[in-house]
């Protein structure tokens, strides 16, 4: 069910325990040859598989478009809230489902850069309600729901072998010029064990992290089949919580 497609008698009339879906994705620079709606159309297309799988399940929030891309701003077309303002819309985006009643979200990403200021908008909710016993408040992001394999890259990238797949396959006519020209941009930070602070251009010349030359159409199809059901199936755990236990 889509939330911007019901009216309040609806959304009123429906159980408390229903899941509730928070997309969150963004408008930000994709290399040089995909779109800077890219996270926004693919977690949208895995949206919309999901409901269509199982339309009763759970209620989706419209997709939120701003995201926190600060580390992409240095590229002309990136749209980004400061890490600390995106946090506290998160917050009060879930508030409102709170205060109407609702008891178990789910902040949906598609956007690496949501994936700490979701999860800490989380860990503030839960810390502010500690009272609250039958509250479920969870983020992931929607490649956290299942293990692509046979392909090249094994984690997400960005304008990579998965997102330019699964563009390839969605909207072909967006994609500009032939991936397979593009190089390798590692998709290591340095340093690591350590989280090291990082912009996007001290990172990639282009733009694109990973290995989009070996995108096809074929893996974006089979990558939006799989995360779909992943989506669907991590949505009927939330549905199936007894809405009180720790697991």
């Amino acid at each position: 069910m889509y939330l911007a497609n019901l009216t309040w008698p609806a959304i009123d009339a429906l159980p408390r325990q229903t899941p509730i879906i928070i997309p969150i994705a963004a408008v930000e620079q994709h290399g040089h040859h995909l779109p800077v709606y890219t996270d926004s159309l693919l977690l949208g297309e895995v949206i919309r598989r999901a409901e269509v799988a199982a339309p009763a399940q759970a209620l989706y929030a419209p997709l939120q478009w701003l995201g926190n891309s600060d580390h992409h701003i240095d590229y002309p077309g990136t749209l980004s809230a400061s890490p600390r303002l995106y946090l506290d819309l998160l917050r009060n985006l879930a508030e409102n489902f709170l205060a109407h009643g609702f008891t178990r979200l789910f902040f949906l990403n598609g956007h690496g850069g949501n994936i700490t200021p979701a999860k800490q908008a989380v860990f503030e909710l839960r810390q502010k309600y500690r009272d609250r016993t039958d509250l479920l408040l969870l983020s992931a992001a929607y490649w956290d729901m299942a293990k692509p394999e046979g392909y090249v890259q094994t984690d997400m990238g960005h304008a990579c072998e998965w997102e330019t797949s699964m563009i390839m396959a969605l909207a072909p006519n967006l994609v500009v010029g032939d991936p397979a020209q593009l190089q390798t941009v590692p998709v290591h930070y340095g340093f690591e064990p350590a989280y090291r602070g990082w912009i996007t251009k001290e990172r990639t010349p282009t733009g694109h992290i990973g290995q989009p030359q070996f995108a096809t159409p074929e893996k974006g199809e089979a990558l939006f089949a799989l995360y779909s059901a992943g989506v669907v199936k991590f949505i009927e755990e939330i549905k199936g919580w007894d809405g009180h236990s720790w697991l």
